[in-house]
């Protein structure tokens, strides 16, 4: 069962105050980093300003993840719907990669974080694969959290993806029992991430807006979900605590019952 919780953006609030950085940390966190554009119109600023504000955010939320102790840190950079919008639009956002690793990669292997990138990689802008393989190639070898940008990915497409190419094995002869829940999950994007890392702990959407958005659809079955009021490039350190916050009081029974003890309910 999927747990959602709405947040305003009221910030003195009692699931802030919830966050103990002594409590579980969830290993892995999925944001949807929702509201871009919206912040710049707000703003009467052009929407691509917002996008660069957004980028800008990554940085900070990255390093304060990391030190928290989160394993992996997923963000929804670009899906495969977003081709549909303007193309100067898609354009900046193609070059925005090109921009980020550039100055960032640099603290990124300060902070000893490495990048994953997951997607149809093949289709972007030979620029942008070549941002994107660049930065991946510098960080390899750092062995702190891994910071893993969905890129031109959609999870219906990633799970059709995933379908055929068992289907072809299936009729060569290399699959020849039953695929099950696990091994699925190893043909999905994430599975270069871990067994025990792929499915995300909690997942985050900023700008009040309440859907998956074509997001990790097969990961986020047991995931807590948290939405928020803020656009992302007002989310904040305080904001990433708040989320952690309340998922550290829930109860996450991943469809089962925990045992009880005398005098539960």
């Amino acid at each position: 069962m999927l747990k959602i919780f709405k947040k305003n953006s009221k910030p003195e609030t009692n699931i802030a105050d919830s966050f103990d950085p002594e409590k579980p940390i969830p290993s892995h966190i999925a944001i949807i980093m929702d509201g871009n554009g919206r912040w710049a119109q707000k703003r009467m600023l052009p929407r691509i300003a917002g996008h660069k504000e957004g980028m800008n955010n990554v940085k900070t939320i990255t390093k304060h993840a990391s030190q928290l102790g989160v394993k992996v840190l997923t963000l929804y950079a670009f899906s495969t719907e977003n081709w549909k919008r303007p193309t100067d639009e898609v354009n900046f956002l193609m070059k925005l990669p090109v921009d980020f690793f550039d100055v960032f990669v640099p603290e990124l292997i300060k902070e000893n974080v490495k990048v994953n990138v997951m997607g149809y990689k093949e289709y972007l802008p030979a620029h942008t694969q070549e941002a994107v393989e660049n930065a991946i190639e510098q960080t390899k070898d750092n062995t702190g959290m891994i910071l893993n940008f969905a890129l031109n990915y959609g999870s219906r497409a990633e799970m059709l993806t995933a379908v055929n190419e068992i289907v072809d094995l299936a009729k060569e002869g290399k699959i020849t029992e039953e695929v099950d829940e696990e091994q699925f999950s190893s043909y999905l994007m994430t599975a270069s991430l871990g067994k025990e890392l792929q499915d995300p702990d909690l997942l985050i959407r900023t700008s009040g807006e309440e859907r998956i958005s074509n997001f990790l659809l097969w990961q986020i079955a047991y995931s807590e979900l948290f939405f928020t009021d803020m656009f992302w490039p007002d989310f904040t350190t305080y904001h990433l605590e708040e989320a952690i916050g309340s998922y550290q009081l829930r109860s996450r029974r991943f469809g089962g019952l925990k045992e009880t003890t005398e005098g539960d309910a």
